[in-house]
């Protein structure tokens, strides 16, 4: 019993440190060995455009959004614009109306959505009005560098990529404790994706500004958010998923921890069925890369909440059994207490933050396994007002 008990131990150890440490490392690695690819761009490929906005009672930021995109450097004849609103109640679709009035130069269009079903619906719907080559897709408040179009379709070089999506950034990563520990993980993240983009694929992208062939478009579950879905629904067809980081979106990460605690939950609300959402792939001999980037960067990460429990409970088990593992377990509890002591005092040390802001992440993903037990997961939210 002792060496089942073991085992499983290890098992979760290496899940957490495969997932947090193991997996970056290595594929900083493979970034050196891989050092002189490039992500491939043709400046000089033109073709028509729709940028899709979404919206749902964006009344503080849509106006700011609609010029910011008719400001987009790219050929006026070729670029369409098309905000979906998601059955917005406030004052969102009328001031898109007023808009379309006072440009008429431009061409925008506004897709009303008759039930409010979340982003993902929104853009199943709106989609059918599209009619140019290529659907760049962008939040309502992204706000894009004035070359992040061009930017996104120069990477569009061949067949065989299905989909690009942009860098975000957040530009207010030092308002508080929550906005910079956010500004933190995302950086790091960012580098290990730039790295997955240039070898293969990439296994998630961000909501904030992506895009792909119309002709490729695939209408996903409204639960589903294309931030995951889309990456993976065309690595496994055989085809690339990257990220060019030369097309900017920018953001406001949340400035209250609650904010970024949402926001993770709503990110978890199918953790389940993400950790292996295909049995195609564990075939690494026809996925490559893309099996190794899943496994490391999704599939350890969507165990995080279960394997920090096992972790604990076998831990507290076999403390008695040694003084190794009776220092393992002290450990596990001061590191949980740090995060209490941080969770009440709110110091503004960058490690007690840090190490709160990780085990928020758990607790996220404990909420988001709960609700989608109970079939209380849903496809929209209500957005943090700290992010507009």
């Amino acid at each position: 019993m002792e060496l089942i008990l073991k085992i499983i131990f290890y098992i979760n150890l290496f899940i957490i440190f495969w997932g947090m440490i193991g997996y970056p490392a290595s594929i900083k690695v493979l970034g050196k060995i891989y050092s002189k690819r490039r992500v491939e761009k043709n400046y000089k490929f033109f073709p028509t455009v729709t940028v899709m906005v979404v919206a749902h009672n964006e009344e503080k930021v849509i106006q700011d959004k609609l010029e910011n995109i008719i400001k987009l450097d790219y050929p006026k004849e070729k670029i369409e614009f098309l905000v979906s609103s998601d059955h917005s109640s406030d004052q969102t679709n009328k001031i898109v109306e007023e808009f379309i009035k006072q440009h008429e130069t431009y061409k925008i269009r506004l897709y009303k959505a008759e039930k409010r079903k979340g982003k993902t619906n929104a853009q199943n719907e709106a989609k059918k009005l599209v009619q140019t080559e290529f659907l760049v897709m962008t939040d309502a408040n992204a706000m894009l560098d004035k070359n992040a179009i061009k930017e996104l379709i120069a990477a569009f070089t061949s067949d065989k990529i299905a989909y690009v999506c942009g860098k975000l950034v957040y530009k207010n990563s030092f308002v508080s404790d929550s906005s910079q520990a956010e500004n933190n993980y995302w950086e790091s993240d960012l580098a290990v994706r730039e790295i997955e983009s240039k070898i293969q694929t990439i296994t998630a992208g961000n909501g904030a500004l992506y895009a792909c062939r119309t002709e490729d478009y695939y209408d996903f579950d409204p639960i589903q958010c294309h931030d995951s879905a889309m990456p993976l629904y065309y690595g496994l067809a055989g085809r690339r998923a990257i990220a060019n980081h030369n097309a900017v979106a920018y953001e406001k990460a949340g400035e209250a921890i609650k904010d970024e605690f949402n926001r993770k939950i709503r990110m978890n609300r199918r953790i389940l069925k993400s950790i292996i959402p295909d049995l195609r792939l564990l075939n690494v001999f026809r996925y490559r890369w893309f099996s190794y980037f899943y496994f490391g960067h999704r599939t350890c990460r969507y165990l995080l909440w279960i394997a920090h429990l096992l972790l604990f409970i076998i831990n507290a088990v076999l403390a008695w059994k040694s003084g190794y593992y009776f220092s393992l377990f002290v450990g596990q509890v001061m590191f949980y207490l740090l995060a209490a002591v941080q969770m009440a005092v709110k110091s503004k040390n960058k490690y007690l933050m840090m190490i709160y802001y990780y085990v928020m992440t758990i607790a996220a993903q404990w909420v988001g396994v709960y609700r989608q037990l109970t079939k209380r997961a849903k496809p929209f939210w209500e957005k943090a007002e700290s992010t507009r």
